[in-house]
């Protein structure tokens, strides 16, 4: 019933709220569905940032793509998306530029640690691992961390990681132990022992060195009780603190040394007095020490000191200074940095502080501490310095080519002249120049003040270079043409009858150089009536009056045209009357007949002159006779016609124009833009003007009317204005720098000097160069050094030992002996004032001693008087000098004193001798020219300047000798420290050639040929010389070129034929067939000499025309005809297909009906026969040309061209251009002849130091540089750039240390003592096998001598007493080495000592040992390897060995260590076995194993035939074999074994038993069938075993 209910209550509740319900239900969903769909279902999706774009520096942006998608992937509004969780699409970024190489880089930290991986197990050679580094990209100049992508993009991130290898730990390794030590003699027990040292130190952990020492006891008999035989021996202690004698000092005095019984006293009061005077002169204080004596027994036990002292106890007090450290003042302040800029943490800048001394160290107090001390600016979290600038080689302009400088090379003596060009060499300076960075900005700033060129890095740019300066050449104009006709100044608007011809040329080449101009291309000649236009008439056909013949007119058809030959229209042509019909005239059958008028002739002058006049004429002549009735035919008279022609006066004129002006500025031009000209900068355009005048060709200058005005030539024109060029000079470099150094107060003033450098001069106006580019001057305010001195004030009185102390003991009661003195010493400055101590420590040397030892004279001593001084030396080298001494006081009674042996009074020495020898060291020099002794100039000169072959001198340096044999300062025995010899340097010799000859006629008189020159060899090249080119067999060069010579220089002229001669013998009417001549001769046609007639011989002999013809004279009634005309042209492609024509017309009929003859003809034109084709032909191009006054660079090569007719024949020029052939364009072009430059080097350098201070074996050097290369086939660079030669040989001076003297005990027999040693002054040549040789201290008071210990505590072992060995050697140098491969780049070395002790009693108490290790190179890698003997009764030894063969202890690996003693489990005890290497049993030789299932040995069995006597020898010897013999050994394993380990036989003893018995059965069945008929009897083979193929190992079986 709840169940319903709670059904039916929701069903009612659905109904009772109906609409409202739902769609509150879908407004919730529909909300849902928009929040899911924005916040889910949409995301942002990114593209990869892109590029870096935009300025350099941190000013640049990087861009991506942002969209986004449906969570199923397609791309969607970005509205559907959260705004508010959109990725960015920019940002900013540092944009890397390619200088940012100079600005970054990669720092990489060192390799960590080697972090071994992997699985852990036992260590073989050496272990796997890791090591880490990191990188950061850094900013050069402060060093702080930028963003790693910038340095990405510059280069690759270094690796982080690398494999590396741990080696294994190893333990220490020593070698054998030495042999024991000998026992002592007698009863007494001793010990004996035996060492062994370090051969290798442990490393990586590994085990520690074991006992290096072993000791045993001596086997010796017992000594009897009471009877043990000792020693004695009087032990010294070491010496006690210096003190002062106090009363409490004085009452220890006694108990500082007990063992031999002091008594106490009163100290004495010479002593007080003197010491106390002392003490307050310069604080040295003058006490005394004492030190303990005893006697000890050979057992080490402390007796009774009479037992070791026999005589006198050894001295057992001293007299000492108190000890005083040195003092020092406070630390200055620190200094200012050494540097004033950073160049990072390669080279620091430093920082310094100093202190002074306020007192120095007396005694064995602490010597004074470092007075000075450093350290680097960046130090104590300061601020860093400002980064450092860079610095660049930079250039100047080049400079003018100069040809000079590569002449100079050739030949030095070569006269400069004007007009050089071709290629030559110029010059520009180099430098070095400092750059900045501004970090900020990271950009580059320069400062273009010259700085010295080492601060520069890499290859200087090249000073030098080829060049070319360009040749002028000269205008190169065509040939006249022929005079114009007559035209007025302007044909629009001509006044007057006055005009001009003109003539004209053009340009062909057009002219280089500065000054060069074309002469003038236009003549003018005045003349009268001019006229702009003229008809041009063509006659049309002769209509006559009445009929067919007689007397009509032909009409003329009139062209009005320009004098260009253009048609005009007709009214330009209205002035001048028009010709429209001309009288003409047709013969009648009964006429005579006339021909036309022929051409004018050429004009028999070019011009005209009061002398001669131009004339022409033409003719015509009778071609018919008339009949009767007819028209008779004119008088021969009229047959020809003359007129005046070239009526001209020969006098022509033309305008001539001076050069043009440098382009000035024009105020009414004006430009507000530059633009480019020829490549260079320009400011505007100005204005040229030039003169020109009217020249008369005879007379010069006339008036401007005479010349015509349209052709006169423009006075000014505009230019191109260049922009100024002021000289630009660098600033002025740094002054040099002064010395910082004090200088000595006499030393010479010194300069400062600095420099500018011109880096472009001025041109087109601009402001000049300064004179000034060096400048000069003294040094102010160097310091001057300070003079400081110490002053010594007088000793002491000698200070001994307080009397208190002295007389304890036993004979030591007389105030006399060996003391102590002391003195003041104080510093005095230059004016005798006190000064500070430590200004005279650097300025004065070391301080004098303060103390010396004295001498108290005891009463039984001898006295002297002092040393008097040695006696003067002569110049003798023998000669000896001497001081002498006399005894004093009771001395002079003793006799013992008079002994001259023991205290002599006279000493002679030797005098210094002034004798030296010399003895030549190293080697000779090169041979040096010019500069040997005497420095060169520093600075670059050039080659030429350099005297670089010929006589010089070469060095062998010296070491100067004394007599002794000690080395000396060179100068005692050469002045230069060198010998001097002459030597040569062969001087290259050139190949030299004769000049050119001139050139050769052209080989053809017509069209192209070849012209030729010359040179021939003068002196062949030696030593090195520039080679010769190729030379043909008579030593000659030759150079051809094409040339030209033009076909029509001369030509053939006619003159009219003369009338028909008919023969009148054979014919009475005087018409019909004749001949006719006319008169042929040959012109020039040159310009100079046109018209004037040459002999025939200059024409063309094949062309030559004809001076004879036939001819016809037409009889009365005849037909008459005119004479041919002119063959038609062909084609220009010839084809026999096509034919020419010629025609002539009839002019009078026949009165019968005779046909007139033929009025056409044709021909077929054939090639090369009445038909020719023409075609340019051209020639080689020439070889370079250059101008007479070039040696190189740029030339001119040309081709010529001329033209061919078909048959071959070279003819005039004007055939190809009638047919307007294709003509080539290029007919010169430029070319390079290759310059042959000689190397060029600057002058020598300087000599360098030497590169020692003293010694053998010092170097100086000296060089130079490649100026220019070798070109062509000029000198090569020299392999030598520098020159050598040995330094004098000086002497060396230095303190050498003398070897440790034996421990000095001072009268005691063992315990502590001293040790010294020696300081010696020697000289030496600091060769290998230098042999130094001791000289005065004063040579090497200069030397610093470092804190050298003299003297060091000692001590000599008592018998019984526990003592240190001496050191061992040091072991060889040993590599850590994993796999035969170095670990490590240095080795280590090491030696050990070891405490041994002598007493048996307490052995424990001496023991220890000492190690020492140390780091050394050229190491190698050693192997360990376990080395065996042979088994012996199955034990053998076992042993480490080096590589090097040396047997140690430690080293190889304790797991591969082989078995020393070897055992066969079960026991081997089978009769005839043994127990083998591998550890089983096996069988003596002679017998084979028979085993048992479980593979262990049941019995040996002897091998069967062994009984027979002829069996092997090898297989009876077998039964001596020794039972552990190495061969069975090693052969065992190849013996046959026919049982299985389970006893069972083997399949192959079937096989080979199987095999046995067919071979037997078949050779019994042979032997049956071979024997069946005979009787003998035969035997059976014995019966075979299968186990007697068994093999006991025997190799040759």
């Amino acid at each position: 019933m709840l169940l319903q209910q709670n059904w039916v209550s929701p069903h009612w509740a659905w109904q009772s709220l109906g609409k409202s319900f739902l769609l509150f239900v879908f407004f919730m969903l529909q909300t849902a569905d928009l929040e899911a769909r924005r916040g889910h279902q949409f995301v942002w999706k990114t593209g990869h940032w892109g590029r870096c774009v935009g300025d350099c520096g941190s000013g640049g942006t990087r861009s991506r793509a942002v969209w986004c998608t449906h969570t199923e992937g397609w791309t969607s509004h970005h509205a559907n998306c959260d705004q508010k969780e959109k990725p960015e699409s920019q940002r900013r970024c540092f944009k890397v530029c390619d200088w940012h190489l100079e600005l970054f880089e990669w720092e990489v930290s060192g390799w960590g640690t080697c972090v071994p991986g992997g699985e852990a197990g036992a260590c073989v050679t050496a272990q796997h691992g890791l090591q880490r580094r990191s990188a950061r990209c850094l900013q050069k100049l402060n060093r702080s961390t930028v963003a790693s992508e910038i340095c990405e993009h510059l280069a690759p991130r270094p690796p982080l990681e690398q494999a590396c290898l741990v080696p294994c730990p190893r333990d220490c390794v020593v070698s054998d132990f030495s042999a024991w030590s000998q026992c002592g003699g007698g009863c007494t027990r001793t010990m004996r022992h035996r060492t062994r040292a370090v051969v290798a130190p442990p490393l990586y952990g590994g085990a520690p060195c074991p006992n290096l020492t072993e000791s045993r006891l001596c086997e010796m008999a017992a000594c009897p009780l009471g009877e043990e035989e000792h020693t004695y021996s009087l032990k010294v202690g070491p010496w006690g603190e210096c003190r002062l004698p106090h009363h409490e000092d004085v009452s220890m005095a006694g108990r500082a040394v007990l063992d031999f019984g002091a008594d106490s006293g009163e100290p004495s009061v010479s002593w007080l007095e003197g010491h106390k005077a002392h003490h307050h002169a310069r604080e040295v204080q003058v006490g005394y020490q004492s030190r303990p004596v005893r006697c000890v027994r050979s057992d080490g036990k402390n007796v009774v000191l009479s037992l070791c002292v026999q005589d006198a106890i050894p001295l057992t007090f001293k007299s000492c200074v108190i000890a005083k450290d040195c003092e020092t003042s406070e630390w200055s302040a620190w200094s200012a940095c050494s540097q004033t800029c950073s160049w990072g943490e390669l080279a620091p800048g430093f920082r310094s502080r100093r202190r002074g001394v306020q007192s120095v160290a007396v005694g064995t107090g602490k010597l004074c501490p470092e007075l000075e001390e450093r350290e680097a600016c960046s130090a104590g979290g300061r601020e860093l310095l400002q980064p450092c600038p860079r610095f660049s080689w930079r250039t100047s302009e080049w400079k003018a080519c100069q040809v000079s400088l590569l002449l100079d090379q050739q030949d030095p003596r070569h006269h400069k002249h004007a007009g050089l060009c071709g290629g030559g060499i110029q010059t520009r300076e180099v430098y070095c120049v400092q750059i900045t960075v501004e970090v900020e900005m990271h950009r580059l700033k320069e400062v273009s003040r010259p700085v010295d060129g080492k601060f520069c890095l890499g290859p200087a740019p090249s000073a030098s270079q080829l060049c070319n300066l360009p040749c002028p050449s000269e205008c190169e104009v065509s040939a006249w043409s022929v005079w114009g006709p007559c035209l007025p100044e302007n044909c629009q608007d001509h006044q007057g009858r006055r005009g001009f011809r003109m003539r004209q040329r053009h340009v062909i080449m057009d002219p280089v150089g500065p000054s060069a101009g074309c002469p003038h291309l236009v003549e003018s000649i005045p003349c009268e009536d001019p006229a702009c236009y003229e008809w041009i008439i063509s006659e049309g056909i002769c209509v006559t009056d009445h009929g067919e013949c007689g007397l009509g007119n032909r009409i003329l058809k009139t062209v009005c045209k320009n004098k260009k030959g253009e048609e005009v229209p007709h009214h330009l042509c209205s002035e001048y009357p028009r010709p429209e019909v001309m009288a003409c005239e047709i013969p009648c059958a009964t006429d005579c007949v006339i021909s036309e008028w022929s051409q004018w002739s050429p004009c028999s002058h070019s011009c005209s002159s009061k002398n001669a006049e131009g004339s022409q004429s033409r003719s015509r002549s009778i071609l018919a006779l008339p009949a009767e009735g007819g028209k008779a035919c004119p008088p021969d008279r009229v047959l020809q016609e003359h007129r005046a022609c070239n009526d001209h006066p020969c006098v022509h004129f033309y305008w001539e124009t001076s050069p043009w002006s440098s382009c000035s500025e024009d105020a009414l031009i004006a430009l507000n833009t530059t633009f480019s000209w020829s490549g260079e900068a320009t400011c505007g355009v100005g204005i040229q003007t030039r003169k020109v005048s009217c020249m008369k060709s005879s007379s010069g200058h006339v008036t401007p009317k005479r010349c015509p005005d349209s052709t006169r030539p423009e006075t000014a024109r505009p230019c191109v204005l260049l922009c100024k060029k002021d000289c630009i000079v660098t600033p002025f470099s740094e002054w040099t720098r002064c010395p910082t150094t004090c200088q000595p107060g006499n030393a010479t003033a010194v300069k400062q000097s600095r420099y500018r450098i011109i880096i472009q001069d001025a041109a087109n106006g601009g402001h000049a160069c300064p004179d000034t580019l060096y400048e000069e001057r003294e040094c102010e305010d160097i310091p001057i050094c300070p003079v400081y001195r110490w002053k010594t004030h007088r000793w002491s009185h000698c200070i001994l030992v307080p009397d208190s102390v002295r007389q304890g003991v036993l004979g030591y009661n007389e105030a006399c002996g060996h003391g102590l003195q002391s003195r003041a010493v104080t510093c005095l400055s230059e004016t005798n004032e006190s000064a500070d101590v430590t200004e005279c420590l650097r300025w004065a040397g070391p301080m004098p001693p303060l103390v010396q030892e004295c001498l108290v004279p005891c009463k039984d001593d001898c006295t002297f008087t002092p040393w008097s001084k040695f006696t003067a030396c002569s110049f003798d080298c023998e000669s000896t000098k001497t001081r002498r001494r006399s005894l004093t006081g009771r001395s002079r009674k003793r006799d013992k004193c008079q002994n001259t042996e023991v205290y002599p009074q006279v000493e002679t020495e030797l005098c210094p001798c002034e004798v030296f020898t010399s003895q030549p060291h190293g080697n000779w020099s090169d041979c040096i020219i010019g500069g040997g002794k005497s420095e060169p100039q520093s600075g670059m000169r050039s080659h030429g300047d350099t005297k670089e072959c010929g006589e010089g001198i070469r060095l062998r340096a010296i070491a100067c000798y004394d007599k002794t044999g000690r080395l000396v300062d060179p100068s005692h025995c050469s002045s230069s420290g060198y010998i001097e010899e002459s030597c040569t340097v062969p001087c290259p010799f050139d190949c030299k050639l004769s000049d050119w000859s001139t050139w050769t006629p052209c080989s053809s008189s017509c069209g192209t040929g070849v012209k030729v020159r010359s040179k021939w060899l003068k002196e062949k090249p030696y030593n090195g010389g520039r080679p010769c080119p190729k030379l043909d067999l008579k030593n000659q060069v030759y150079e051809a070129v094409p040339c030209y010579t033009e076909c029509n220089q001369y030509s053939w002229v006619v003159e009219p034929w003369s009338p028909c001669k008919i023969n009148s013998e054979q014919n009475s009417l005087h018409c019909g067939e004749g001949i006719q001549t006319r008169k042929v001769r040959c012109v020039s046609t040159a310009e100079d000499h046109r018209g004037e007639t040459v002999p025939n011989a200059l024409c063309n002999q094949a062309e030559i025309p004809e001076e004879v013809q036939k001819c016809s004279l037409y009889c009365p009634s005849e037909c008459a005809v005119s004479d041919w005309g002119q063959w038609s042209t062909c084609p220009q492609v010839c084809d026999p297909n096509v034919v020419q024509t010629r025609t002539r017309q009839v002019l009078r009929s026949s009165v019968n009906t005779k046909p007139c003859p033929e009025d056409s003809q044709v021909k077929p034109c054939i090639l090369n026969q009445n038909c020719f084709q023409y075609q340019y032909n051209l020639t080689d191009w020439s070889t370079c040309q250059l101008s007479e006054n070039a040696t190189c660079g740029r030339g001119v090569r040309r081709r010529l061209l001329s033209c061919v007719r078909s048959d071959g024949r070279t003819v005039s020029a004007r055939h190809c251009q009638q047919r307007r052939l294709e003509k080539p364009t290029e007919m010169s072009s430029e070319c390079l002849v290759g310059c042959v430059v000689d190397c060029r080097l600057s002058a020598w350098s300087a000599w360098s130091q030497c590169s020692q201070t003293c010694g053998a074996g010092g170097q100086m050097v000296r060089g130079r540089a490649v100026l220019l290369q070798a070109a062509g086939e000029g000198r090569p660079c020299p392999a030598q750039l520098a020159q050598h030669r040995s330094c004098p040989v000086k002497p060396c001076y230095g303190w050498r240390l003398g070897p440790w003297s034996p421990c000095r005990l001072q009268g005691g027999q063992c315990g502590d003592g001293l040790q010294v040693r020696n300081l010696t002054c020697v000289v030496h040549d600091a060769s290998v096998s230098a042999t130094a040789k001791p000289v005065e201290n004063a040579l090497c008071a200069e030397l610093p001598l470092k804190e050298t210990v003299l003297q060091l505590p000692c001590s000599v072992p008592c018998p019984g007493d526990c003592h240190l060995t001496e050191w061992s050697e040091w072991s060889s140098c040993e590599l850590t080495c994993i796999e035969g491969r170095s670990f490590e780049t240095t080795g280590r070395q090491a030696r050990s000592r070891a405490f041994v002790g002598q007493s048996p009693e307490s052995p424990e108490s001496c023991s220890g040992q000492v190690v020492e290790t140390r780091p050394c190179s050229g190491g190698k890698c050693y192997d360990y390897l376990w080395k065996t003997s042979l088994w012996r009764d199955n034990v053998r030894t076992v042993w480490c060995q080096r590589s090097d063969g040396i047997n140690v202890t430690g080293g190889c690996a304790l797991q591969t260590k082989p078995a020393e003693v070897r055992h066969c489990s079960p026991a081997c005890r089978k009769p005839f076995s043994y127990c083998t290497q591998r550890g089983v049993c096996g069988c003596e030789r002679g017998y084979t194993e028979i085993m048992r299932s479980n593979g262990f040995l049941d019995y040996c069995m002897k091998v069967p035939g062994l009984e027979d006597k002829k069996a092997d020898v090898k297989t009876i010897a077998g039964k001596n074999k020794p039972v552990n013999s190495k061969m069975h050994d090693i052969f065992k394993g190849w013996s046959i074994q026919p049982f299985n380990p389970d006893g069972k036989l083997k399949m192959w003893v079937y096989g080979v038993s199987a095999s046995g018995f067919l071979i037997i059965a078949f050779l019994i069945f042979t032997s049956f069938l071979m024997c069946k008929k005979s009787k003998q009897h035969q035997s059976t083979p014995p019966q075979q075993k299968p186990l007697t193929l068994a093999y006991d190992g025997d190799i040759d079986m």
